[in-house]
């Protein structure tokens, strides 16, 4: 057994969890990039087996400098690559988006999870959030907001539809019931409170003035 072995197993003592406990929650946390809670029943599992050893998981991802952000109201963990923007932390010169540890968003899920969080934070706003912190949106109300905000639509094709969703719910931004009820303009998903954590204040601003700023111009274009 390497040093390494021996001072993990000490310090994995106290907690009660073994090396082999500590190595899945390690792979999940960095494959999937998030552990929330309320996603199912081995994620709520590996999110208290993360409160038993978090100073652990922390100094261990430190060392890669991978960093993590880490909501107790809400119970999820979302972990950040080297150079990522961390919401709360100033990091100017570096994309919000490079927050994925197996493959970065595409530039269709990237819109789609600006307008999100859009939608999100209109929800805060109004107070049209449960108490766990998630926010209803019809899929018509998600097309609207894709036009108005980035005069863009959703993928038409059901295949790519549900291959977007399903991309957005593996990374816990969203939660629905039924794929085949993707093709409905009346069917509802649920965003999640760890939208935020995606997407920082500041992108959120800059979304807001530039929507804004079109109807502006093309009034001035109208005159």
């Amino acid at each position: 057994m390497s040093l390494f072995d021996d001072f993990l197993t000490q310090a994995l003592a106290p907690s009660g969890i073994t090396r082999q406990e500590f190595s899945e929650l390690m792979i999940r946390l960095l494959d999937y990039g998030v552990l929330s809670r309320e996603e199912s029943q081995t994620e709520a599992q590996l999110y208290d087996r993360y409160l038993q050893c978090a100073s652990l998981v922390e100094e261990y991802l430190a060392v890669i400098g991978v960093r993590i952000q880490h909501d107790r109201q809400f119970a999820f963990v979302r972990i950040f690559p080297p150079g990522a923007e961390v919401p709360g932390v100033a990091d100017d010169d570096n994309s919000p988006f490079n927050t994925g540890f197996r493959v970065r968003p595409t530039q269709q899920e990237v819109a789609v999870i600006l307008v999100l969080r859009a939608e999100y934070q209109k929800s805060l706003r109004e107070g049209q959030v449960d108490e766990k912190g998630r926010a209803m949106l019809s899929l018509e109300g998600l097309a609207i907001a894709m036009n108005n905000l980035l005069k863009r639509n959703l993928p038409e094709g059901l295949v790519e539809r549900k291959q977007l969703f399903r991309r957005l719910k593996q990374l816990r931004l969203i939660q629905y019931h039924l794929e085949d009820d993707l093709d409905s303009d009346e069917s509802w998903i649920s965003i999640q409170p760890s939208i935020t954590s995606f997407v920082s204040d500041d992108v959120l601003q800059a979304l807001g003035g530039e929507s804004q700023a079109e109807p502006q111009q093309s009034d001035e274009e109208n005159a």
